[in-house]
């Protein structure tokens, strides 16, 4: 189907004035970033400021892939010279406006991320929930300095003010009218000279090339942890049980673990034998968060949990297939346990982190799963640990900090000599397997 030329100019203008009109593509850069600072000094973003980041980037992509695409039409269609230009003037208003507010868009982004190696970080890791890839902020920065676009921009402005008056025969199109007037009104010019041009584009070759190595040396250390952590997860420990033997948690049990339960629930739980328990500090090493029955399927109960295959919803038979349980509920009314659920559901699917680093949310740990889901929800607040050089939350340090905060110990399973124990027995129980007696 072949396009009418006008009607395509006219749909680009209305895209570039959309994005103007709602101001997306500064919206990000604009807004209050007082968190950053205190980000910066904790040494992490907390999962409320990286969902707060991720809208405003999202957002602020999603603008510059409606400006990028109004330049991929019709750069080709303006030329590249001013006797192009001249016979193309509708054409060339709305390219020079859509490239002036993606020029300045990411010289502000750039300013604003690249004194900051945080959240430079944080912007470059994928989130599929919000429809970010990977290595965005490296391509803006790349695209934002580079200097024969630069100089081609620069060129084609200086043309437009001196030959402002021309245009004025394309006024009379509503549409084209609010695009020259976006242009007259554009306060941000930019600065264009062979010295200024080589200082970004060294400033980003540095920062490209400091990535580069940080990003192999990443790779490396995580692919060391993922071989290693594959192999211990799929271990048992000699001499703990003997060669068969089945898990504490029957399938009796586990039914009657499940009729305790409620959704929002964290599952603490243990193998015997596993071992990465040598691996971890404590009695408890793993959580998970139930999610409830399936509202098509009342006898199938799920979790959302992260294991070596990543961020998964599980039936009960998988997750409590183990030798012990503990059951701990957020002291929080229903809307707040719902919004819970929905924040952790936004990670399924994603890849499990064996590096065990929780100031990234590409790849989640176990207890991570917990931490985003929860932390900041309500008054419950949970807070990092380093361990083994890593900032993190390990299921030890994640039940003393939910008992702090009054999580209340529903149910403990496999523990001492009854099979099952409820309320205040339950917590003693708990105690008693974090005290070794």
């Amino acid at each position: 189907m072949v396009i009418d030329p006008d009607e395509s100019l006219l749909a680009a203008a209305r895209t570039v004035l959309a994005v103007a009109s709602a101001g997306a593509n500064h919206r990000p850069l604009s807004e209050d970033w007082s968190f950053l600072a205190e980000a910066e000094a904790r040494g992490y973003f907390t999962p409320t400021e990286d969902a707060v980041l991720r809208i405003r980037y999202a957002n602020y992509l999603a603008a510059r892939e409606a400006l990028a695409s109004v330049l991929e039409l019709l750069e080709p269609v303006c030329g590249r010279n001013p006797a192009c230009w001249r016979e193309q003037l509708p054409a060339l208003a709305i390219t020079l406006a859509a490239a002036d507010m993606l020029a300045n868009g990411s010289r502000a982004a750039i300013a604003l991320a690249a004194p900051s190696r945080l959240l430079r970080k944080k912007l470059d890791e994928p989130e599929p929930s919000y429809g970010i890839p990977a290595k965005t902020f490296a391509r803006l920065y790349r695209s934002g300095t580079a200097p024969r676009r630069l100089a081609r921009l620069y060129e084609a402005l200086t043309w437009w003010r001196e030959n402002r008056g021309e245009f004025g025969v394309i006024g009379g199109v509503a549409e084209y009218g609010a695009i020259l007037e976006l242009l007259d009104n554009s306060e941000t010019r930019i600065e264009i000279s062979g010295q200024l041009l080589l200082r970004d584009r060294l400033r980003y070759r540095w920062f490209s090339f400091r990535r580069r190595n940080h990003s192999a040396w990443k790779k490396s250390v995580f692919e060391l942890f993922r071989f290693s952590g594959s192999i211990i997860a799929d271990l048992n420990q000699p001499g703990i049980k003997p060669p068969g033997q089945p898990k504490r948690m029957s399938a009796e049990l586990r039914l009657a673990v499940l009729k305790h339960a409620r959704a929002g629930d964290i599952f603490i739980t243990r193998h015997d034998d596993a071992l990465s328990n040598l691996f971890l500090p404590g009695f408890w090493p793993h959580a998970a968060l139930f999610l409830g029955a399936d509202a098509e399927d009342p006898e199938s109960c799920y979790f959302l949990e992260a294991k070596k295959d990543g961020v998964r919803r599980r039936l009960a038979e998988e997750t409590l297939g183990v030798d012990a349980i503990v059951i701990l509920r957020p002291p929080l009314e229903l809307p707040r346990i719902q919004e819970a659920i929905a924040r952790g559901l936004t990670h399924e699917g994603k890849l499990y982190d064996f590096t065990f680093d929780f100031r990234t949310s590409h790849r989640l740990a176990c207890t991570e799963v917990i931490y985003r889901s929860y932390h900041q929800c309500g008054p419950i607040e949970f807070e990092l640990r380093e361990v083994g050089g890593r900032l993190c939350l390990t299921a030890e340090e994640l039940i003393t900090q939910a008992l702090a905060q009054r999580f209340e110990v529903v149910l403990a399973c496999g523990i001492g000599s009854a099979p099952l124990l409820s309320g205040r027995q339950a917590e003693l129980a708990l105690l008693s397997s974090r005290a070794g007696i």
